[in-house]
């Protein structure tokens, strides 16, 4: 098997969310919040750095980790967690990290004289009077930061506006918080610390009407771009499930709704209105790569929104300067199809029980986590693996896309009854499998030819339930 890019795409037992992609030196590096698996709160971790060379981004590289939560003077103890950070190189040519500390009112920066080395703390943002960026009347909440050196000016993107229907489902929305005023931006100093002035950006939900922003408001999860003479703000609308993006002419002012790039429920993806995973909230941003765009956003694992992975979709823009939406995929940055060998069955990019799929927050409802299948993570055969957990009668799980030349197709599985599997869901299978090992993984063959680009989706049925280990094309 050649060597190929796949979503998650990194290694299946990393969590890195909230991925902010910058290509620097010739390299792309994901800098982003550190969940745990199996985590019941967001961002548990110190921050960890990935790299990959553009030429080839399968190739990730652990930096290792480059900034812990105790370096901040407000966390010395380390018991507040850092939320989704951002990196600019400055105009001295240092690099400078921009985080949220839990949910206290101010944004932290340190800095680095490389990408990925170990950053040291800087300081606060704050304004000329010397108070916090967070603290100051009229300051929108400082969450999510996202920074952006415009050709040696520096502009810092921030807020936090959800609507009132979200607030029921955060873990940390119990905050000061008032109103959903949307996200303000505020161009900052030589210091990369100082405000010089601060303005609003995008409208919330509480002031949008007449906008065109109209049910797709700003929640989170501010990035900015620019991508010829145009520049791009992505945002986590109130639906938290996808990213959106707004166009602008310049980099403060007059951006108009663009659309929606990325949902990982796949909700509204291809005229599809019932999600397709198990969603949650979302946050990441576009980078091109080699000419071709690719958003970067996060799904959910193990039913919980706070065990959240990176995952890529190439993206395409008209002659307009507009994206199209992308579809969540198994091959993400692989730039074409996958083809023969063996993967793990955490490469599924849609999942969903008979019922459907819901929001990703019902870990603790055993009645619900009965019905629902899931990415988990387990150890096997000496090494770390992602499966399919808890397929149950009329569950679904897909794979996208393959085009290669087959002849067979192996599924290694345990537990008891049939797995149908289809390259179109609305037509017949095209073979069937039965599971019959209910202790310990068996892998079962059936013949499979594929004859153009095909999707692979799987179909238990059956009264109990199946886990799915991996999948194989030869």
């Amino acid at each position: 098997m050649n060597k190929q890019a796949l979503n998650p795409y990194l290694p299946s037992d990393e969590y890195i969310a909230d991925g902010e992609p910058h290509i620097f030196e010739g390299r792309l590096y994901i800098y982003g919040s550190h969940d745990s698996y199996g985590g019941t709160k967001f961002c548990e971790n110190d921050y960890a750095c990935w790299s990959a060379p553009i030429e080839d981004l399968s190739d990730w590289r652990h930096e290792g980790i480059i900034y812990r939560k105790n370096q901040d003077p407000k966390n010395k103890k380390g018991k507040m967690r850092m939320f989704a950070p951002d990196v600019c190189k400055g105009t001295d040519g240092r690099y400078y990290l921009y985080y949220g500390l839990s949910m206290l009112p101010c944004i932290s920066v340190a800095v680095c004289d490389t990408p990925a080395g170990e950053y040291e703390f800087y300081g606060y943002v704050r304004h000329k009077n010397g108070k916090l960026y967070g603290t100051e009347k009229g300051d929108y909440f400082p969450f999510d930061p996202a920074v952006f050196n415009d050709e040696g000016k520096i502009y810092l993107y921030s807020g936090f506006s959800p609507a009132d229907k979200l607030m029921r489902f955060g873990i940390d929305l119990v905050s000061p918080v008032k109103g959903a005023k949307g996200s303000q931006v505020a161009e900052l100093c030589d210091d990369m610390l100082t405000v010089k002035c601060v303005k609003p950006l995008i409208c919330g939900a509480e002031n949008s009407k007449g906008t065109g922003f109209e049910g797709r408001e700003f929640y989170e999860a501010s990035s900015m771009r620019k991508f010829g003479e145009k520049y791009y703000f992505i945002y986590s609308s109130v639906l938290s499930h996808e990213l959106a993006y707004a166009v602008s002419d310049y980099p403060d002012r007059g951006f108009v709704y663009g659309g929606t790039l990325h949902s990982n429920g796949d909700i509204g993806i291809n005229g599809n209105e019932a999600a397709l995973n198990c969603w949650g909230n979302n946050h990441g941003s576009v980078e091109c790569i080699n000419g071709r765009y690719y958003v970067f956003g996060h799904r959910h694992t193990y039913w919980r929104e706070c065990s959240r992975q990176g995952v890529a979709e190439e993206i395409f823009m008209d002659e307009n300067g507009w994206f199209s939406s992308a579809e969540m995929t198994s091959c993400g940055l692989n730039g074409k199809p996958l083809g023969l060998g063996k993967y793990e069955a955490g490469i599924a990019c849609n999942l969903y029980a008979e019922q459907g799929a819901e929001k990703s927050v019902f870990y603790k409802s055993k009645k619900k986590t009965a019905l629902h299948p899931c990415i988990m993570q387990t150890e096997y055969n000496d090494r770390t693996s992602q499966i399919i957990h808890n397929m149950r009668d009329g569950s679904v799980a897909t794979f996208k896309y393959f085009e290669c030349e087959c002849s067979e197709l192996i599924i290694t599985a345990k537990g008891r009854g049939t797995v149908e599997i289809f390259t179109d869901i609305n037509s017949l299978p095209v073979a069937k499998v039965y599971v019959s090992s209910s202790e310990s993984f068996e892998s079962y063959s059936v013949p499979f030819g594929i004859k153009r680009k095909t999707a692979v989706y799987m179909r238990y049925s059956g009264n109990g339930c199946v886990d799915i280990f991996g999948i194989e094309l030869k």
